[in-house]
Order: C-alpha cells, then sequence, then structure tokens
C-alpha cells in the first residue's frame, strides 16, 4: 500500500492488515518505516510512529485547515516526498510528548484494574512492551505496561515518568486501546506515594515488610502478652482481651468446607508478626487518600518479601483489620508456601501449593474480594498451570525480569564478545547485588565467560544459577 493510500484509509477509519509495511521518503536524510497499527486522527490530524535507521519518532500529519495540535508537540516541521499533507511534524518520544499524546487520546492514559484478572510485565528497559502488547493475543488479562519499584527505579537510575512514557508509546505504536494499569510497585514511605502519584500512576503496592516481625513464629507462649503489650501504633491498640475475644476459640467459617479456628497463641503471635504491617498500611492508604482524594488510585498490599510464610488465619487478620480501618484492597500479595525465588520456576510442592492459594483465594472472596497477587512472579509455570486449572476467585501476576533475560538472551545470540563482559561482570557483582531478594544461585555453578563458547553462551540461560545471577544485577548492568 502507497502511504498516500494509507493515509486516506486512516482518515476513513480503516487500518490496513496487520504486517503491513509502509515507508515514508523524506525529503532529507533516511526514510522512515511506519508502524501502520499506530495511526490516529484527531482534528484533521493523522499522528503515527515511525523509525528512522534505530530511532522511533511521532509523526504528525495535518491533513487539511491548520490547527493548533502540531503546535502542542515538541520537534522540527519536515518534508516528505510522498505523502499529501499540508504540514508534517517529526516529534521524539520525549516525557512532554507523551504527556500530550495522553491528554489527547484517553486509551494511553492508565486506569484501574478493578477486579479483573491482570498481569505486571516490569519492563526495566522501556524497550519491551511493544512485545508485551503483541503477547497479549488471545489473552482476556489486563496489562499493567507501566510497573516499577522503588528499588528498580534506584538502581537502574530511571524515573517514574520514563517507565510511564513507554508504556504510552508502546500502546501508541501498537494501537492497543483495550486499557493498561501503572502500577507503583514496593512503595515504603508517603514520599514515595508523592513520586508515583505525580508521575500518574494509578495502582499504589504499599511494602510494609519492614514492620514484619519475623520473629513471632517461634516466642515462647509466655512471651506473648508481654511483647503485645509493649507494641506502639498510631492506628491500631494492640489490646490483648479485644483481639483474644475476638479470634480465639471462634470458628470463622470462610465457606462450606474451609474454616479457621484460631487458639489465643496463634492471635497474639499474628498480632505481634502482622500488627505494624496493619498500622503502616493504613497510615500509608490515609495518606493517598487524604492528600490526593481526586487522583484514581486502587490499594495492593504486598507482605511477600518475608522471611516466613503467611498462614491463613495470617491472612485473614491482617486483611480483617485493615477493613476495620476503612482500608479497601484491590489486591494482596502474601508470603506463599515454597520459594518464589527471582528468575526460576517455583521451588516447592505444587499440591501444597495449590491447597494453601484455594484458601488465600476463599478469603480474599470473603472479606474482599480482592485478587491474589503472585510477587516474583516471573517463570513461574508450575504455578500458572495450578491457577489456571482452578479458574477460581481473582488473581495479578507480577513479573519484572524476563523481558530482561530475553533481552541478554539477544544479546548472546547477536554480540556474544558483549554478553561475554556482562556475564563476568554479573558474576563478580552477585554475592553483593543478591542482598536484596530471593535468590539461591550458587556462584560456583557458573563459569567464566572464557571456559565457553559462543554456542554455549546460549546453553546458560537454561541453568537456574546463571539465570539468577544476571537477574539480580540488573542495575549495575544498566548504569
Amino acid at each position: 500500500m502507497r502511504l498516500n493510500e494509507w493515509l486516506t484509509a486512516v482518515k476513513g477509519n480503516t487500518l490496513p492488515a496487520k504486517g503491513e509495511t509502509l515507508t515514508l521518503e523524506l525529503n532529507s536524510g533516511p526514510s522512515a518505516e511506519v508502524y501502520p497499527q499506530s495511526a490516529n486522527t484527531l482534528d484533521h490530524t493523522v499522528f503515527f510512529i515511525a523509525r528512522v535507521d534505530h530511532e522511533k519518532y511521532l509523526f504528525l500529519a495535518e491533513t487539511s485547515s491548520p490547527g493548533s495540535i502540531l503546535e502542542r508537540f515538541e520537534g522540527d516541521m519536515i518534508q516528505a516526498t510522498d505523502i499529501n499533507a499540508l504540514r508534517l511534524k517529526r516529534c521524539p518520544l520525549t516525557h512532554h510528548n507523551a504527556r500530550e499524546i495522553q491528554r489527547l487520546f484517553g486509551w494511553a492514559r492508565p486506569r484501574l484494574l478493578g477486579l479483573d484478572n491482570s498481569f505486571g510485565f516490569g519492563d526495566r528497559l522501556g524497550l519491551a512492551n511493544p512485545a508485551h502488547v503483541r503477547s497479549l493475543a488471545g489473552s482476556d488479562f489486563v496489562p499493567v505496561f507501566a510497573q516499577q519499584s522503588i528499588r528498580e527505579l534506584t538502581r537502574t537510575e530511571r524515573s517514574a515518568e520514563a517507565v510511564m512514557d513507554a508504556a504510552v508509546w508502546a500502546v501508541f505504536q501498537e494501537g492497543y486501546k483495550k486499557g493498561f494499569g501503572a502500577d507503583a510497585d514496593h512503595l515504603k514511605t508517603t514520599a514515595d506515594i508523592d513520586r508515583m502519584v505525580q508521575a500518574g500512576y494509578t495502582m499504589f503496592t504499599i511494602d510494609p515488610g519492614d514492620y514484619v516481625v519475623n520473629e513471632a513464629d517461634t516466642l515462647p507462649a509466655q512471651d506473648l502478652d508481654a511483647r503485645v503489650q509493649a507494641l506502639r501504633y498510631q492506628f491500631i491498640t494492640p489490646d490483648v482481651t479485644r483481639f483474644v475475644q475476638q479470634y480465639a476459640g471462634q470458628t470463622i467459617r470462610i465457606s462450606a468446607d474451609f474454616s479457621l479456628q484460631p487458639d489465643r497463641e496463634t492471635v497474639l503471635k499474628a498480632l505481634v508478626k502482622y500488627g505494624g504491617v496493619i498500622d503502616h498500611t493504613a497510615k500509608m492508604y490515609r495518606y493517598l487518600k487524604d492528600q490526593y482524594p481526586d487522583h484514581p488510585a486502587e490499594i495492593e498490599l504486598s507482605v511477600d518479601e518475608t522471611e516466613s510464610v503467611t498462614s491463613p488465619f495470617e491472612h485473614f487478620f491482617v486483611a480483617s483489620e485493615l477493613k476495620k480501618l476503612g482500608v479497601v484492597l484491590i489486591s494482596l500479595a502474601p508470603r506463599f508456601v515454597g520459594r518464589f525465588e527471582k528468575g526460576i520456576d517455583y521451588i516447592g510442592d505444587l499440591a501444597e501449593f495449590r491447597r494453601e492459594y484455594l484458601k488465600h483465594i476463599q478469603i480474599s472472596e470473603f472479606l474482599g474480594p480482592y485478587k491474589i497477587s503472585l510477587h516474583s512472579g516471573s517463570d513461574k509455570f508450575g504455578v500458572y498451570r495450578e491457577i489456571g486449572a482452578l479458574g477460581a476467585g481473582h488473581v495479578h501476576v507480577k513479573t519484572a525480569g524476563t523481558s530482561y533475560l530475553e533481552a541478554l538472551k539477544t544479546v548472546a545470540m547477536s554480540e556474544p564478545g558483549l554478553f561475554r563482559e556482562i556475564l563476568d561482570f554479573s558474576r563478580d557483582l552477585y554475592e553483593v547485588e543478591k542482598k536484596t531478594y530471593h535468590v539461591s544461585a550458587d556462584l560456583q555453578q557458573v563459569p567464566a565467560s572464557d571456559q565457553l563458547s559462543d554456542a554455549q553462551l546460549l546453553a546458560l540461560f537454561d541453568q537456574n544459577d546463571v539465570r539468577q545471577i544476571l537477574h539480580v544485577t540488573f542495575g549495575r548492568v544498566l548504569t
């Protein structure tokens, strides 16, 4: 299809079939390869994205009487030989231009996910989201294309705005108009909330992991009363009598075939272990709602990065107490049985995981409904199969490392010398970088690059030790 025919079709709201290739011949410099699915029209202007050499640009083609849209965008007026346009502007994919796209096209702004099953892609590079869009074909999961934790932003030296911009340009390039989420992941402070609200995020994952008292699981029964009475919180009063009367010895019927029957010791251990979590979550929630009452926001609670498993009663206890404090959750990420380590499949008994997951799902339906969230979800194919087979409840899956590892695999295929540098650099950094991650890679199982042929480099991506070492050193590699 010739470009002018394409423009006419776009103005008539008829997009060409996927796979159609289009070239825009510019009067100076190399030609531009157009992404046909990116075409959109507004006020006599056709918007599309095209690649010039290795750089992508937004093009604006004014097709009738001059308006004001072109003036809103940063860029340069240019000329092309094969396009019928009064004016043509080439615009870099800047933050300013991304914000203008969001102002003009509602589907380029993140939306609330609600209870829809959802999947967080966590594009650490800012390059993978177009492929993530395409991977959704045939799926009814709602994507989260803008997702980075504060830890990831710090390590990659990216801004929250840059992550959002990459998501905007990806959905625009691919013509994806079904809506996407934006997850401000693992927020620990109110300053984190400020930062992510200002960048336009709509899902806020609160991480109160610093307030989990893991040793509560092993405290002697005779020490529990004193530990509870020593607790001091802003939003909850750690009253032994109230919590014991409310929960201990009660039969809490969650469903026809599942009940909780906590004893006194179980209740007090839950209060010691998670009291600070409840209090900090309430503080963060109220700050968000009080400071930004008009900002669209939904809340996930994450207690997955802890040493001890979140029992079904502990899940019930935390969610129930938060509900009393007016905290509305859209999802909750417990610490599951087994091991959800970075970059590799689930380690543990899948039958046991299935039994416990069903209990967590039933609790979330009883107290919510809200979704059960799987963190460190990258490559957990065994878990995916179990959850998919159950077809129960609502789920959110959060990943980040897979696309980065696939990018490194591409480097190993196309530039083995560069990958060798990355591998050796990552080996040297692993012992330091692993400290804030749940991983178990053995450095001794990962050979130095000079011990491997180019063909052997690709086989490394099938080894768990290598995957984890590459996964957790991403920040230093990218910066």
